[in-house]
């Protein structure tokens, strides 16, 4: 990518920070509009937690993280080193203040109620994803081969089942139910003997990093400028109004300007007069050779709390919601624990010589509803974050 110094830049008229698949996705349409727009980033363009996920673009992940239950799962995290959700202690006084406020979130009226505004969005996106691979030639290995959700149990069955029901009934979600004995001819990469699985034909899946990479690319021939390496330092206003902001590479200037930072959406919250209730969330994957005997849809083995993607090249695994702060560390353990989870569901033998083990942090909110709208007491600045693990979704 053609990098551009911050201080040769002109004013425009939207200046977006961030430039994840959120910051991407709201230049493209800003773009459409006829904006003059410029994308910072204080990294590489789609390298955060829009990079190494699981690509899934699933309608049917409609219910928030705040549910009945969830609080005592992760209390009872703390004395499991290897559970899949995990809030880690913290010295910060705003974690936990988000904490007790995601805990007041966990009963089934409030977890209906997001879920029926994550439903609007999601049901939207997946109309505007068909759109613009319709109308672009972005090659980002989108595949509309639905998402197969894998019980081993016949417990894990029937509590799946219930949730089958309530996204069929309430949302008009439903799943075909496919028996355990009917599997290993539905997908021969599944052992046999597993209990059953539910597969939502209306999700989808795609490379992020591709997705990301190529969008770039076809945005810039439109005309929108990608500033990398990018450290947005300050914010000057004057009059309730953002003049510029301050970077390391000079001074930036926008008619309006949108935060689309992802986990780190906080940080600004003093300077643009408002609490902005973002926790980061720490997720991993590994990404290595695709198997001979390679799944040929995207699954999740819910029990075991992984998913995995076969590319066309490549074949990702990724799990864990761990709630640790900006910790950069891949504990070997946690790689370890995302091919021990699939050893029960799938034949293949794993090749680890070139695997490629990644983290993310996901933008955490306490109802699992994203931030999206105009700051109140700043007149040109706008919230787009806050998409917890629903990014490339929504």
């Amino acid at each position: 990518m053609t990098q551009q110094p911050a201080h040769n830049h002109p004013h425009c008229d939207v200046l977006i920070v961030g430039g994840g698949i959120i910051g991407i996705a709201t230049a493209h349409y800003l773009n459409e509009k006829g904006l003059k727009v410029t994308v910072v980033d204080q990294g590489r363009m789609g390298h955060g937690s829009s990079y190494g996920n699981c690509g899934y673009i699933c309608p049917s992940h409609l219910l928030p993280l705040a549910e009945p239950g969830r609080v005592v799962a992760g209390l009872k995290s703390l004395l499991k080193p290897r559970s899949a959700f995990k809030f880690k202690p913290q010295w910060r006084w705003a974690y936990y203040r988000w904490l007790f406020q995601f805990a007041k979130r966990c009963d089934h009226p409030t977890m209906m109620s997001g879920a029926a505004h994550l439903k609007t969005i999601l049901d939207h996106s997946r109309q505007a994803y068909q759109a613009l691979f319709e109308s672009t030639d972005l090659d980002a290995q989108w595949q509309q081969t639905g998402l197969l959700y894998v019980l081993q149990t016949a417990k894990g069955v029937k509590d799946f089942a219930r949730t089958d029901a309530l996204l069929s009934a309430h949302f008009n979600t439903p799943a075909e139910f496919i028996k355990g004995d009917d599997l290993p001819d539905f997908d021969p990469a599944l052992k046999p003997g597993l209990a059953g699985a539910f597969c939502y034909h209306n999700d989808a899946s795609l490379s992020p990093s591709q997705l990301t990479s190529h969008w770039v690319k076809h945005l810039q021939s439109k005309g929108v400028d990608f500033i990398e390496q990018c450290q947005v330092r300050d914010l000057v206003c004057d009059g309730g109004h953002i003049k510029h902001i301050e970077t390391n590479q000079g001074n930036l200037s926008a008619d309006q300007v949108v935060f689309a930072a992802g986990a780190w959406s906080s940080a600004w919250g003093k300077q643009l007069e408002l609490k902005i209730p973002v926790e980061p969330c720490k997720g991993y994957s590994v990404t290595m050779a695709k198997p001979e005997l390679c799944p040929k849809m995207p699954m999740l083995f819910s029990e075991h709390h992984v998913g995995v993607t076969p590319f066309e090249d490549s074949f990702r695994l990724g799990s864990m919601i761990e709630f640790a702060g900006f910790d950069a560390r891949i504990p070997t353990a946690r790689i370890n624990q995302l091919y021990q989870s699939v050893e029960p569901y799938l034949h293949a033998q794993l090749n680890r010589d070139n695997e490629k083990p990644w983290f993310g942090w996901r933008p955490m909110t306490w109802d699992s509803l994203p931030i999206i709208g105009r700051v109140p007491r700043v007149g040109n600045a706008f919230l787009a974050t806050g998409h917890n693990m629903l990014g490339m979704t929504l």
